[in-house]
């Protein structure tokens, strides 16, 4: 049954069309139990990986979804467009971004992902709140589904198919943000880049800062969670063999961007660059257990730890360049030098990559895998190894 509400609730007032009532100012968090697999490695493009299929279950989207607005001020008018963004900075204010949401080539992308004992569900979470007109990418369902691995890099096709599914097209400028504030935004971010759309920054703060700063969210709408679902079941039909005719989102793989298990092995031995991990120093050291079942702590030979929270402010801010460039001079990593970037699963090395892409340093790399796989193979060294 469709209900049409005006309440009056913590002095705003909200207007409510829903097929249920949907109270929008819980920022109460709902965890996140959906989990998949994934691996990059594209062999046509010169990687290699152990394949093996994981299990996977649909998303059955809920039928409670409406619209709910909150009454805010009228906010900034002013700010450059899409078209004036330069690429060389890689995130947007809230204000620019509120300034900006009616322009048609500008997609918001909802990235959020959260560590299971978090306990909140990023797809429930958009349900309720998102900001106005947000698609949702599901990190662990647009990613490579022959390994074990978690969310690993989808193959480009996968990646197309996706993103057509999503509506975003190459001449689309995209904001990627999450509900942490800036933490898994920045892999969807990094994933953009890999794949030739630099069109792409992450929103500073994210769902938070937007919530901070008065500006309304929404209750996401029924075509835009059967956009989602149908993004994850382009995927499963790439990776299943079945062809996609509806792909309108091109591709350009940058190798250059990713690392690789044997690559990592190698600089070992030819410390060809400089390799930096963005867990806890406890968990690098091998003092505190890893968080993924059956995983030891401690670090790859030759490695240098810059926890990911060294990269942002309280507020979840990236940090300016100045204070960046202290953080990784305390730990003694040279911006002249190459760099690869990993972390447990991927996720909080592209922060790294964020920050160091701030300090005018575009092209370093991610270890996909990182530690999650490396710790995983019999045959990895490993400094400080600790049971997990």
């Amino acid at each position: 049954m469709s209900l049409s509400l005006t309440l009056t609730l913590n002095s705003a007032t909200l207007s409510v069309t829903a097929h249920c009532v949907i109270n929008p100012s819980l920022s109460s968090t709902l965890p996140q139990k959906t989990r998949s697999f994934a691996s990059i490695l594209n062999k046509k493009r010169g990687f290699s990986t152990q394949l093996r299929s994981p299990a996977y279950s649909a998303y059955k989207p809920s039928a409670c979804v409406g619209r709910v607005m909150a009454s805010t001020g009228d906010g900034p008018k002013a700010g450059h467009s899409t078209s004036s963004m330069s690429t060389n900075e890689p995130v947007v204010s809230v204000d620019w971004l509120h300034s900006n949401l009616g322009d048609p080539d500008l997609k918001v992308v909802d990235a959020s992902w959260y560590m299971k004992h978090e306990q909140r569900y990023p797809i429930q979470e958009y349900q309720v709140a998102r900001i106005p007109g947000a698609l949702f990418f599901d990190l662990d369902r647009v990613a490579d589904r022959t390994t074990d691995l978690p969310h690993m890099l989808p193959s480009e096709e996968a990646f197309a198919a996706a993103c057509s599914a999503l509506g975003i097209e190459n001449k689309d400028s995209v904001v990627v943000y999450d509900g942490m504030g800036l933490f898994s935004a920045a892999r969807l971010w990094w994933m953009f880049r890999i794949f030739g759309h630099d069109k792409v920054w992450v929103l500073d703060g994210g769902l938070p800062r937007w919530r901070a700063s008065g500006y309304e969210v929404e209750s996401a709408s029924s075509d835009a969670i059967l956009k989602s679902s149908a993004a994850s079941e382009a995927v499963e039909k790439i990776y299943q063999g079945k062809t996609i005719s509806s792909v309108t989102f091109q591709t350009k793989f940058l190798p250059h961007l990713v690392c690789t298990l044997d690559q990592v092995k190698e600089n070992i031995e030819n410390k060809t660059y400089q390799h930096i991990d963005a867990r806890a120093k406890a968990r690098f050291d091998g003092i505190a257990p890893e968080p993924w079942q059956g995983i030891p702590s401690g670090h790859v030979p030759g490695s240098k730890c810059v926890p990911f929270p060294q990269m942002l402010d309280s507020s979840k801010i990236l940090l300016p360049a100045e204070e960046l460039k202290k953080r990784f001079d305390q730990e003694d990593v040279s911006l002249d030098s190459p760099i690869v970037a990993s972390c447990g699963t991927g996720v909080t090395a592209c922060i790294l990559a964020l920050g160091l892409h701030r300090l005018g340093k575009p092209n370093v790399a991610v270890y996909d895998g990182s530690w999650t796989e490396w710790a995983s193979k019999p045959n990895s060294p490993i400094v400080g190894s600790s049971s997990s």
